[in-house]
C-alpha cells in the first residue's frame, strides 16, 4: 500500500492557509481518503491548554522570546508522539495547520532567537516526523493585516507591529529557496479557488496515492478545526 503523504500549510497570519486546509479536506474526503486535520499550537488536550496560553492568557504580554518557543515546542513534541505518528502509522493522510516551519520563521527568524539553537530544539521535539510537503501561502504583512481586521478576539501573535510579519515573510521566503524539494511557495493573494487548484495539481501530481487507490474508510479525527481566520 502506497503512504498517503504528511502535508503542512504555512505563512503569516491572515494568508489564508487554513482556509486551503479545509478545502483539500474537502478534495480527500469526497475521494474517500483517509485523512487527519490538526493545528498548531494545539492538536492535543494538553497542547490547547498551551495553545490558550500562547494566545489569550491575560498575563502573556510579557512572555520572553525563549519561552514562547520552549512552549512551542512543547505543544509540538506531544502532538507528534500522541497524534500525528500514530496516525501516519494508520496510513493516514496528515494535514497540518502549522508545524516546525513556523518556529523556524517566527522564533528564529522574527524573533531573532538563535537560529542553530531553533534547529536543535525542533529536531528534538519531532524526531523523525518530517513533513512530505509543505505549502506555504505567502501575502505581504499589508494584506495579512486587512485580512485580519474583522470583529473577534484578537490573539497575541496578530498584535506584533508590520515589520515583525515582514520579518515572518522573509524568513518563509528563505526557508523554501533552501528547502525547494520539499516548500512550495504559493502567492496567498490569488483567488482562493485559484490557490486551491494549484495546490491539487502539485499533490496529484507527486503524491499518485493521493488521487489512485483510496482508503476504504474515510478518517477525519476530532483534532480541533483550525480557525477560519487564516
Amino acid at each position: 500500500m502506497r503512504r498517503l503523504p504528511f502535508i503542512t500549510f504555512e505563512g503569516s497570519e491572515g494568508c489564508g492557509k487554513s482556509t486551503q486546509v479545509q478545502r483539500l479536506a474537502g478534495h480527500l474526503d469526497r475521494l474517500g481518503i483517509a485523512y487527519l486535520l490538526t493545528r498548531e499550537p494545539g492538536g492535543t488536550p494538553i497542547g490547547e491548554t498551551i495553545r490558550e496560553l500562547l494566545q489569550f492568557a491575560p498575563h502573556n504580554s510579557s512572555m520572553t522570546p525563549e519561552t514562547e518557543l520552549l512552549l512551542f515546542e512543547a505543544s509540538r513534541s506531544q502532538l507528534v508522539r500522541e497524534t500525528i505518528k500514530p496516525a501516519i502509522e494508520r496510513g493516514t493522510c496528515v494535514i497540518a495547520d502549522r508545524f516546525f516551519d513556523s518556529t523556524t520563521v517566527y522564533q528564529g527568524a522574527a524573533r531573532n532567537l538563535d537560529s542553530e539553537m531553533v534547529e536543535r530544539l525542533n529536531v528534538f521535539a519531532v524526531a523523525d516526523c518530517v513533513p512530505d510537503i509543505t505549502f506555504v501561502l505567502d501575502v505581504d504583512a499589508a494584506t495579512a493585516e486587512s485580512r485580519m481586521q474583522k470583529p473577534r478576539r484578537p490573539d497575541r501573535m496578530e498584535q506584533e507591529p508590520a515589520d515583525f510579519y515582514e520579518r515572518v515573510r522573509r524568513g518563509y521566503r528563505d526557508l523554501a529557496k533552501r528547502e525547494p524539494n520539499r516548500v512550495v511557495l504559493i502567492d496567498g493573494s490569488a483567488d482562493p479557488d485559484e490557490i486551491e487548484n494549484q495546490i491539487w495539481k502539485i499533490l496529484s501530481s507527486r503524491f499518485s496515492a493521493v488521487t489512485g487507490n483510496p482508503q476504504s474508510a474515510k478518517i477525519a479525527r476530532p483534532a480541533p478545526v483550525p480557525d477560519p481566520k487564516t
